[in-house]
């Protein structure tokens, strides 16, 4: 990948830590002094009410609390000095592009330069009706939303007329430090790994390398077929401790390392942690794993 140095992350895992501003504050500055090198951000905007949707088959619905990503991430860039905010990922189809870029533009503004900005085209039709956006074309549209992201983070005014977009002349203000912010994208379909490898700074697995071993020879042959080193391509693992051990968490990165991943994120939600110590002391234990 791009690097040669191994990247060691961790997600923040908001649907168990809660809406307490010090357990947030805790957590953030905990895995920044345990020496992480990247906090994964999750994200969701509205939960769906399963009263009356029986066949829901969702990861998340409106039980599960998320923190609104780009406020939290701005909060922990006050809290952070060096540890890098990953959105992992932003729901981008679902929002107004323009309003996305400037929000990512002022946090990578508040924390010097240390956000990736993760995004995705979402599987939660439900969440794109309460936010009055289009579930069945938002492939497409993110397409062109990377492109007037882009845009808007490295020019001062921007005319743009596309086939969602319509920019007259506008600009945002302050710009990133990054110019442009680098773009990560996830998901596992085919289409999705073509975008990876023709608009993405980098691809974003979840799932294990087993899984995922097709993917990642897919995106190889993608990133060769449009002219594109991918030996210079990030591919940051997200490791899923629920259901599993240690043991296994140590197996999966070697089986990544076997892949040529040397970016690994931790998820520990759903895997027994009680609290932010716990959640601390386990995320101390995988560093470890990695810098052995």
């Amino acid at each position: 990948m791009s690097s040669t140095s191994t990247y060691s992350g961790i997600v923040f895992p908001q649907i168990e830590i809660g809406a307490d501003p010090s357990a947030v504050k805790a957590f953030a500055e905990g895995v920044e002094d345990l020496g992480f090198d990247g906090l994964m951000i999750y994200d969701h905007v509205v939960g769906a009410d399963l009263r009356h949707r029986p066949h829901w088959s969702g990861w998340y619905d409106i039980k599960d609390m998320f923190h609104e990503i780009f406020v939290v991430m701005g909060y922990m860039a006050a809290l952070t000095k060096r540890i890098r905010l990953v959105s992992g990922i932003v729901i981008l189809p679902q929002r107004q592009t323009t309003l996305v870029a400037k929000q990512a533009a002022e946090v990578d503004v508040l924390s010097y330069g240390r956000l990736t900005l993760g995004i995705g085209v979402g599987w939660n039709d439900v969440e794109f009706a309460a936010l009055n956006e289009n579930f069945n074309n938002r492939g497409k549209r993110c397409e062109e939303q990377i492109e007037v992201m882009r845009l808007l983070w490295t020019c001062e005014s921007v005319e743009f007329d596309g086939k969602y977009h319509h920019l007259p002349e506008v600009g945002i203000k302050p710009l990133p430090v990054q110019r442009p912010i680098p773009i990560y994208i996830g998901g596992h379909s085919d289409v999705v790994l073509q975008r990876a490898a023709r608009m993405g700074d980098g691809w974003f697995p979840m799932d294990t390398a087993a899984v995922c071993a097709p993917m990642v020879e897919k995106l190889a042959y993608f990133c060769e077929e449009v002219g594109r080193d991918y030996s210079q391509f990030d591919v940051p693992c997200t490791i899923q401790l629920a259901g599993k051990d240690m043991a296994w968490v140590e197996g999966e990165i070697r089986a990544w390392k076997q892949l040529g991943t040397s970016s690994f994120y931790l998820d520990t939600m759903n895997a027994g942690c009680q609290g932010v110590e716990a959640h601390l002391k386990t995320a101390a234990i995988f560093k470890e794993l990695i810098d052995a």
